[in-house]
């Protein structure tokens, strides 16, 4: 029984290291460049009508040298909920701006923009109406 024991504990002391070596690798890799750039239209007053045209446009002047992902996507936002509405996607995030058709949406004074590549940003909030 006691070499069993012996055993069993070089096992999971090997184990426990082998664990910790590849557990610390992923950390090493995760490390990212966050690139958040500003939104900067709409902007609070802008008046969007269902079915129009607008564009959304965001402040590309400070991009890191590494960026871990540059593909954009422009999502909408009614108060404190991001709908399942995306307005764009598949963009260059370092484009500055995106085209985008207003949904048919329950107008309102509490919509905002979420654009989102390496990281989440929001616009100030503007109204759509019909």
């Amino acid at each position: 029984m006691k070499s069993f024991n012996a055993v069993t504990s070089l096992f999971v002391f090997f184990a426990a290291m082998l664990f910790s070596f590849v557990g610390a690798a992923p950390l090493a890799l995760l490390q990212r460049d966050v690139y958040v750039p500003p939104v900067l239209t709409p902007t609070a007053g802008t008046v969007w009508t269902i079915g129009s045209v607008q564009t959304v446009t965001w402040d590309t002047s400070d991009p890191p040298a590494q960026i871990t992902n540059r593909y954009g996507e422009v999502l909408l936002r009614n108060g404190e909920l991001t709908l399942d509405i995306v307005l764009a996607s598949g963009f260059d995030i370092l484009d500055g701006s995106v085209e985008v058709t207003v949904p048919a949406v329950e107008p309102g004074d509490e919509y905002a923009v979420v654009l989102i590549g390496d990281s989440g940003n929001f616009s100030e909030e503007f109204t759509i109406v019909a």
